[in-house]
């Protein structure tokens, strides 16, 4: 436009001019070298004006050459692109079918034409893994990381395929890795949460926790679950490491709120008893009874390897004169009854338990009793209820 707006102002000016100067149109003498090209003012005018329209022409025609051939070289591109689009978007389909194979042929096949090959590389990782082919996995892995932008989407699709293999020590090396990164990235806490509990480092889990309920990949309800879980686990490894001193070290850093959990008191008496701290271990039943008599601590007692088991004798018969239907303390009493060879006192409190549940265990200890007493009949018949609450379990 700019142009034909200029050749019209060269037009009309030389019009303007040549009727000016009508009749008077000059002499303009042009020599190089030893040729010379003699013309009018008015000749050079028209020349200059179709030679301006000529390069203008030309320019416009190379324009619209070169905007064609663009034009024919896009659409094939585009045509080539929606076409991996397509095969990608199927692979993906065949991707969560389990159509492996599949999967990886189509997100491959177009894989160089596609807009973002990464897409296409981390699937064709994931189907190969479907596949069980580790090198084809890692090759398609190192393919997606030569993208642009692709550092967390392949660290965190190898991640997942560490856990996938069981490999839990690399998948932690890369996730805590990605997290100095992406400290809030709700995928690479929950990838850590599984891969802590499979080794069983509840410290960091413990950690950890918190985080995911403010993310909201846990609820409160599930996260004190976790915290038990990740606090007995503790307990194991303390006692392990540290011996029974540590255990109670720990035990008495606790806050008051766990140390009030059952299944941790649980927990901690059975590593006490596991460690012949016997007697650390009573003590800890006797103040957690007083607090709150639950079923798990009175059947503890009996695994107690007391010298005296008359203290425990005597608690256990207040505890059933209380609440004669408390099942759990006659199997107990039962149980120490029989330690101290006393088989009819034994075999009353394991009948009562028995009235008031089933016990593979107790109805073992009864026919024991009953041996001892000479009552072959009647333990042959307690044994066979033994034998068939196993296979009816």
């Amino acid at each position: 436009m700019i142009r034909l707006i200029f050749l019209f102002v060269v037009l009309g000016a030389g019009l303007f001019v040549g009727t000016q100067y009508a009749g008077q149109q000059g002499y303009i003498l042009i020599s190089i070298a030893n040729k010379t090209i003699e013309m009018s003012v008015t000749t050079l005018v028209i020349f200059v004006i179709g030679a301006l329209a000529a390069l203008f022409a030309l320019e416009f025609i190379v324009k619209k050459f070169f905007y064609m051939s663009f034009t024919t070289w896009n659409w094939f591109s585009i045509r080539k692109q929606r076409r991996s689009r397509r095969y990608t978007n199927q692979g993906i389909i065949k991707l969560l079918e389990g159509d492996w194979k599949q999967a990886e042929k189509k997100v491959t096949r177009w894989a160089s034409h596609h807009d973002m090959p990464l897409l296409c590389y981390l699937v064709a990782s994931e189907a190969a893994n479907g596949m069980g082919d580790r090198e084809k996995r890692d090759r398609y892995l190192e393919m997606a990381a030569k993208q642009e932008n692709a550092t967390l989407a392949v660290e965190l699709t190898r991640a997942k395929q560490q856990i996938s293999d069981g490999d839990y020590d690399k998948a932690t090396q890369t996730l805590t890795t990605l997290q100095r990164q992406h400290p809030n990235n709700t995928i690479i806490l929950n990838l850590l949460k599984q891969a802590y509990l499979q080794q069983k480092e509840w410290a960091p889990l413990l950690e950890l926790l918190p985080k995911l309920v403010k993310a909201k990949r846990l609820t409160e309800q599930e996260a004190e679950k976790l915290t038990l879980t990740a606090q007995c686990g503790a307990l194991e490894s303390i006692a392990s490491q540290k011996g029974t001193e540590g255990l109670l070290a720990h035990w008495n850093g606790l806050a008051r709120k766990l140390k009030a959990e059952p299944a941790l008191v649980n927990a901690l008496i059975q590593q006490l008893i596991k460690r012949k701290a016997d007697n650390e271990a009573f003590t800890l039943i006797k103040e957690n009874l007083k607090k709150q008599a639950t079923p798990e601590l009175y059947a503890l007692i009996p695994e107690l390897n007391i010298s005296d088991r008359y203290p425990a004798i005597v608690m256990l018969k207040d505890a059933v004169k209380k609440n004669d239907s408390n099942a759990e303390a006659h199997s107990a009493l039962g149980q120490l009854y029989f330690r101290e060879q006393e088989w009819k006192l034994a075999q009353e409190h394991l009948e009562k338990a028995l009235s008031l549940r089933s016990s593979v265990s107790d109805y073992a200890y009864l026919a024991d009793a009953l041996q001892h007493q000479n009552m072959t009949h009647a333990a042959h018949d307690v044994t066979r209820k033994a034998l068939s609450l196993l296979e009816t379990n």
